[in-house]
Formats: structure tokens, sequence, C-alpha cells
């Protein structure tokens, strides 16, 4: 039986997913991977030695785990949590990478701003993204503090890229990750040389851009060894992961949407109009379907949140949940159903709604609450993180709009979050807007598959297969009375809020997240 085999480096776990040609998940196996800070602050290292070793053992484990028949795949696409980066010198041998969120760029992005306040603002025009995760700042940084490492820098890709030298050893990019780089051109979907000129950054560094979706290269004899694929097994040019999973859950058309409610929670918006404003508060980025781009905003955290929480708060309802062989999520869920919206009066800080050009987040907070065990226990307290996530949601529907005038008729929702059926009604109630659940489990994963199809002929386009093979198990309708309540509730959180950032503004409490520069605009 042909199958089709997706590599996805999310930021917490690798994965390697088995599908058949009908887009059913034959076997998954996964390996969680952490990104670890240095002796400079806000740095995430990406630790390329041991995460091919996990990644390796993703690929054999599938293979085992579904007893396939390597020679019976019939093509292998990849996906990866996008910004970070990889470098190499000319050996092809990795020298530094960092990881999506890496922040330790600060005084670069600063120095940008300082020097020629308008210049981030005429690079966000062009590329739909500013130093507040471009890879701009990060190499300017590397340049400033490891001028070693710099001299030797050869190439530069993205982690699907990396996954793809790893299985064939050649070099590629594509557009759906090189343009959260802040160094391609949106509209022309190659790389601005203009840009890298302004920054003095070598323009030789930058692979070839292929689109998505395209037949690129093999698995090399080397890596057939360490991975048990079949040597030559064909290799197509995969996406970003929010792309991806847009293709997973079928939203690959004009005027679509999609949230995902993984580590981080993604807004993206479809059009094939890249319009960008002054405001700049969202980014843009190409889709991995050609002549589609999406409006993107991002929610810092809300699955790690979810596991902090549990882990530091719900030991007896693991134990209930092991003993009932159910998900502890799913307990959770029952107490916190319980619980009126908005959670007595109770205010969470975890993300903030996304602004782009001074992108910060205050500390994680839980506010207004009083010492009334009977409202105020566990589970409003985790209602209340369910709530944050889908407020920031409702704010990052309402930024988009603001640059496109067009809201969604409905949203997709995918990934970790979109199990809970609670979170999925709290997402609808919040937003306003009809959601619609995706039966497929691994979304980022099936795009993937998807894209390795199309690239070896299997089928025809994206857009006609991700709609023929994604298929909704459940719609949550917005109930117009709640959804009224949370209007009031989103109103005196944007307020609450902004004094938080304040707060942390002033240095009396630790900002979650700061992007590099973001106090300087």
């Amino acid at each position: 039986m042909k199958t089709l085999m997706a590599i996805d480096a999310g930021t917490g776990s690798v994965r390697a997913v088995l599908f058949d040609l009908e887009g059913h998940q034959l076997g998954c196996v996964s390996r969680e991977w952490y990104h670890k800070e240095d002796k400079y602050p806000g740095s995430m290292n990406f630790d390329w030695g041991n995460n091919w070793e996990l990644t390796k053992e993703c690929i054999k484990g599938v293979i085992t785990q579904t007893g396939a028949d390597p020679g019976e795949i019939a093509a292998i696409s990849t996906t990866c949590m996008r910004e970070g980066i990889v470098l190499y010198d000319d050996e092809g041998k990795e020298i530094w990478a960092c990881a999506n969120v890496d922040s330790r760029a600060k005084d670069e992005a600063e120095e940008i701003i300082t020097k020629n306040p308008k210049l981030e603002l005429e690079v966000y025009k062009k590329t739909g993204q500013t130093s507040a995760l471009d890879a701009i700042p990060r190499l300017l940084w590397i340049k400033n503090k490891e001028p070693g490492v710099y001299k030797k820098i050869s190439k530069l890709t993205m982690f699907n890229d990396w996954l793809i030298y790893k299985l064939s050893g050649e070099f590629c990019c594509e557009p759906s990750n090189a343009s959260t780089t802040g160094l391609v051109n949106l509209k022309l979907r190659d790389w601005d040389l203009d840009i890298a000129k302004e920054f003095d950054i070598n323009p030789d560094i930058f692979p070839k851009i292929v689109e998505s979706g395209s037949l690129f290269s093999k698995v090399s004899k080397d890596a057939a060894l360490e991975t048990g694929l079949k040597e030559g097994t064909l290799i197509v040019v995969g996406g970003g992961d929010a792309q991806l999973g847009c293709i997973g859950v079928g939203v690959v058309d004009d005027f679509e949407a999609a949230v995902f409610g993984g580590s981080f929670w993604q807004y993206e918006y479809n059009t094939s109009s890249p319009v960008i404003n002054d405001k700049s508060k969202v980014r843009v980025n190409c889709h991995a379907v050609k002549n589609i781009w999406q409006y993107e905003a991002i929610a810092f955290n809300p699955g790690l949140i979810m596991r902090w929480f549990r882990d530091a708060f719900c030991e007896y309802e693991k134990e209930e949940a092991k003993k009932a062989d159910r998900d502890v999520y799913d307990l959770m869920n029952e107490k916190a159903s319980k619980v009126p919206i908005g959670c007595y009066g109770i205010k969470c800080a975890f993300s903030d709604i996304m602004d782009y050009p001074s992108w910060r987040h205050a500390a994680p907070t839980f506010s207004n609450f009083s010492l009334d065990s009977e409202k105020f226990n566990k589970y409003t307290f985790y209602r209340a993180i369910l709530e944050n996530a889908a407020l920031v949601t409702r704010g990052h529907i309402e930024l988009v709009y603001e640059q496109t005038g067009n809201k969604p008729k409905f949203i997709t929702f995918a990934s970790g979050a979109s199990k809970s059926p609670l979170w999925c009604q709290i997402l609808a109630d919040t937003t306003g807007v009809e959601v619609r659940v995706p039966e497929v489990k691994e979304a980022t994963a099936l795009g993937a598959a998807i894209l390795a199809g199309v690239g070896v002929g299997i089928y025809e386009n994206v857009s006609e297969t991700a709609k023929k093979l994604v298929k909704i198990s459940a719609v949550y309708k917005p109930d117009i009375k709640n959804y009224a309540v949370y209007s009031d509730v989103f109103a005196s959180w944007k307020k609450w809020y902004a004094k938080e950032l304040e707060i942390a503004d002033l240095g009396l409490t630790n900002h979650m997240w700061a992007a590099p520069g973001s106090n300087r605009r």
C-alpha cells in the first residue's frame, strides 16, 4: 500500500506521521524537545544534534509502529515552527541555530530603530514582518556577539529546510517559512536582495526558493541508513506549521480562516491580495498555497500554560484520569463547564492581543478574586485560562478586520485545544463566529502529506485535495446571549490588561515575553 510521510518539527515536539492516500492517519510517533536559554537572556537555542537524533527515532518508530514498507512510501514532506533559523558553514555543517521566539537580539533591534526609525516600517511594507520575530536582528546579533560564527556563515535555512537537508544533503527554502525572515518580498515570493544590502547581509547565504509542493530531492544513502527510509524516496518541499495546518484543515482559499490551538495560538486569514497598511499590528506571510497570502496574529503560550497548570495543580485529576482511563483535560473540562462565563470576575493575563511593532506581554497574572473556595478554586482558574485564549483570538479577528474590512463567516479550529468541546464553545461564544472542528488529528502533518502527494502527482492540486480529504466532525454555533456577556468581559479585560502591561513596562513585574526592541517603538 502506498503511503505518504510527514515530518513535523514543532515548538514543543517533533513527530513523524504516516498517512494513506485517502488522508487517514496510519501512525504517529513523537518526541518532546526543549530549547534552552544560554548565557544570553532571551536566547532559545536549537540543539540540532540531539534534535536530529529525536527525529530519527520518530521516523524509525512510525515505520515500526505501522509495519509500513519503506519502499511503499511514495513521498516525504516536512513542516516546522516558523522563524527559527539554522546556519551552516561552507562544509554544510550546522554552526548556529535558534528556535522561533528567541529574543536575544534586543540591542540589534533597538539599533535598527535608533539609526532609522522609518526603516522597520519600510521593511514591513515589503515583507509583512518586523524585527519582533524576523531574522535580521538575529543575524546582526551574531555579527556583533559571535563574529567568528558570522564569518563562517555559508547558508541559512528554516527548520523544515533543515529536515530536507538532513534527509537529502541539498539546500532550499520555500516562501511560507522564508517570508518570516523579513528578507522576502511578499508579492514576488522571493528573497529581497535590496533589504539584505541595506543590512549588509551576504545575499549568497540564501538558498533558492522553491514553492511548497514542488518535488525537490531524494533520501540520500546516509539518511536511509540512519532513518530506516529507502534510499531514493522522493522529497517534496513543505512549509511552515501554520500554513500547512491550514492546508490540513481545508483552509486554502481566499477569505477562509483558521485558528490553531497548540503551544501558541495562531489566527490565520487567507487573502489573494496582501494589502499592508501603516499600522502593522499583524504580520503578513506567504501561504504554502501559490498566490495565496495570510494575515496572521499570534497568541503566546496557551497550550504551554495548560501543560503548566496541569502539572502544577492537577495531580488529583491525573490520578483519577489514570484510574478511569480518561484524559485529565476531560475531567478538568467537566468541572470548568459549571463555572459561569467570566469566572466570577477573574481576569487572566498570559497573552495579549498582538501588537507587532511593540510586541510584549505583561507578567503572567490572575487577578480579581476573593478567598471564597466555592467560587475561586482551580477549576475557576482553569476556565480563566480557556477564556483568556478566546478573548485574545477575538482581538485578533478585530485586528485583521481593521486591515482588510473582512471577518470570517466561520473559523476552522484545530490542534490540541480543539479536542476540548468546552474550549470550542467558549471560542464560538467569545468571538460570535461559528467554529468548525475537523476530524484530522494531526492537521499540520496532513498538510505536509497533501503537499507530498501533489508533488509526486498522486493528487492534482492542493485546494481540491484538501477540501476532499478534510471532514468536519463538529460545529459549534455561538450563543447570542453568551456573546453579549463576553463582549462586556472583553471590554473590561482590555482595559485591565493595559494596566498590567504598564506595570511590567515600569519594571515592577517581568514581561512574560518581549520582542527585541519593543520598548523602543
